[in-house]
């Protein structure tokens, strides 16, 4: 299977190229059951619309087929290739996400234990002196270099859902029905 950092080196140029940035590339699936999953966001909403995820699909799947066409398979196993947005409870995988979401809930996985703990879960603080910084919940202020990060998300709260909206709903198809009361309505609610 490929090197995701290799990956990178190809994917990234494609989504920049659309005007996207990249928020992260990751295998998913065992035994045969691959998925590339790729997420990007328009820096302005922090989303990407559903033309917006085949648009860049399309350009991948070019860009892939091409590099097979030359003998240069990037991936090297069967796979599905998946495009989204991060969604609103994204995964934090830049250093800068870090400092952008401060002040909302996040949990962090982290390699090497930090203070005892795997997980730190809290609020998120953002960086101090270089380290990501939260205050758990139960452990107060906990803090770890980015490289010790394994995973790290935001968790869905009001607070986030307020944060992240007005969502772009301009692609949205909206359906209202209007309702109009006729004399057989009425007659039928009489009897």
């Amino acid at each position: 299977m490929a090197d995701i950092a290799e990956l990178t080196k190809l994917i990234e140029p494609e989504v920049q190229a659309l005007g996207f940035e990249l928020v992260r590339i990751k295998f998913i699936g065992a035994d045969e059951e691959f998925s590339l999953q790729i997420m990007a966001e328009r820096p302005e909403t922090g989303q990407l619309v559903i033309e917006d995820c085949a648009d860049l699909s399309r350009r991948i799947s070019d860009k892939f087929d091409a590099l097979e066409e030359a003998g240069e398979d990037p991936i090297g196993v069967p796979y599905r290739l998946e495009i989204s947005s991060p969604g609103i409870d994204r995964p934090l995988t830049r250093l800068a996400d870090f400092d952008k979401w401060a002040g909302h809930e996040a949990r962090v996985r982290v390699i090497d234990p930090v203070q005892g703990r795997k997980q730190m879960k809290g609020v998120l603080v953002g960086l101090i002196d270089d380290e990501i910084a939260v205050n758990d919940h139960k452990f107060g202020r906990l803090s770890t270099p980015f490289e010790n990060v394994d995973n790290a998300k935001l968790l869905l709260t009001d607070a986030l859902i307020a944060a992240t909206a007005p969502l772009d709903i301009s692609d949205a198809e909206i359906e209202t029905e209007a309702y109009t009361e006729t004399e057989t309505d009425t007659e039928e609610q009489e009897d």
